[in-house]
């Protein structure tokens, strides 16, 4: 079986993190030996100009091997900020040929669809013109905050209606699929999962030496500097709690990069936390592991989540979480044993982070648990979904 991948959100050698997930999920299916696998992942077309944020669309590669994987970055035409209801068509319009010339080579069986607008629009729109089926991959932010726009609304409601089947990555995400007007049975809940070989337990005291970083309790938190992740939150919360802490430092650590880093860093500076919170930029995937090891705790203050992987990543390191219970979460963090729930305000973030850094936690249970939620489980039942359009 032939799967032609087709996704904006995936690496490339400009940002080697963008979608990552995508891609574990791809690399994944393609070692399973039913299929084979090639990425069609378009950029917006930018002309060779030093000039403006957008450059880097122009320095991505237009073909590159990523490991065992085949990837294409065709350009697409879009008109930035405006015009989004013709993202679709577009995207669809600048990439037939590229296509073609893919298919000539590699006659696919199936295309595989990730993020729903514009992408798996697009994608519906390549199937039919190629006849090929196509399976749609609903993602978090593309069903929790593009439905909130009418006409985008709508034409995701039709794409979701011409798609041969749709996987959601959690059963919140599922249900806000239907409440769309999608019927049940043509959505799957499969789970991202975790790569246990790259997150795993080490000796936390060895993990900390090793970054070099300061004794005391130290508190995590991964993802993209915007308003929706909430660093603000945690930031406030973090000042609350250490006036009145007693016992050990405290120190909060946030990897990530994006538009609000200079918001929180002013932030930091007002409440007087500068010897106690550092933003440490955005991490290589891999090397995440030894933060998340050195971390006593692990915290999410997402206002909206599909099924956030830096969660599985923490429980298989054996770092419990604090998180808000929004989207997938109450899926991952199913137990108190695993991590704790907070609203999402400053005041009982700080309430409940200091409740868990006071909680004894089993190390062992974190572990056990994650390392039933594969990569490998997850391509399987994909592979399975993929071989029962294709039949």
């Amino acid at each position: 079986m032939k799967i032609l991948v087709f996704t904006s959100l995936f690496p490339n050698n400009v940002s080697p993190n963008h979608g990552i997930f995508i891609r574990e999920r791809v690399t994944r299916v393609a070692q399973h030996g039913a299929c084979e696998v090639k990425v069609v992942a378009p950029a917006p077309y930018y002309p060779p100009i030093r000039l403006g944020s957008r450059y880097s669309f122009a320095r991505i590669s237009h073909h590159e091997r990523q490991d065992d994987l085949e990837v294409f970055h065709p350009r697409f035409f879009m008109t930035p900020k405006v015009g989004m209801a013709t993202y679709a068509w577009t995207m669809y319009r600048s990439l037939v040929p590229a296509i073609k010339k893919i298919a000539d080579q590699f006659n696919f069986d199936l295309i595989d669809a990730h993020y729903m607008y514009p992408d798996c629009a697009a994608a519906v729109m390549l199937g039919r013109y190629f006849g090929k089926p196509v399976v749609v991959s609903a993602r978090g932010s593309d069903i929790n905050l593009f439905s909130q726009f009418p006409l985008i609304r709508r034409l995701m409601r039709h794409t979701l209606h011409r798609a041969d089947r749709i996987i959601a990555v959690s059963g919140a995400l599922r249900q806000a699929m239907i409440d769309m007007g999608v019927d049940d049975d043509e959505i799957a809940v499969i789970p991202n999962g975790v790569d246990a070989s790259t997150f795993h337990p080490l000796d936390r005291s060895a993990a900390r030496a090793q970054l070099q970083l300061p004794s005391g309790k130290i508190v995590l938190s991964v993802g993209a500097l915007r308003p929706l992740k909430g660093f603000d939150i945690i930031i406030k919360a973090w000042r609350q709690l250490m006036d009145r802490w007693n016992g050990d430092a405290l120190h909060l650590l946030i990897a990530g990069e994006g538009e609000s880093r200079q918001e929180l860093l002013a932030l930091i500076r007002e409440l007087s936390l500068e010897e106690h919170v550092r933003l440490i930029g955005a991490m290589p995937h891999n090397e995440l592991n030894l933060y998340y090891n050195a971390a006593d705790l692990f915290c999410l203050a997402s206002s909206r989540e599909g099924w956030p992987n830096v969660l599985m990543e923490a429980l298989a390191c054996g770092t419990p979480v604090v998180a808000t219970k929004v989207g997938g979460i109450p899926e991952i963090i199913t137990s108190p044993e695993l991590g704790l729930f907070a609203a999402r305000t400053p005041r009982d973030f700080s309430d409940v982070l200091e409740k868990a850094l006071h909680k004894e936690w089993h190390r062992e249970v974190l572990v056990e648990y994650a390392q039933t939620m594969t990569w490998e489980r997850t391509a399987a039942q994909v592979v399975s979904l993929f071989e029962s359009v294709v039949k």
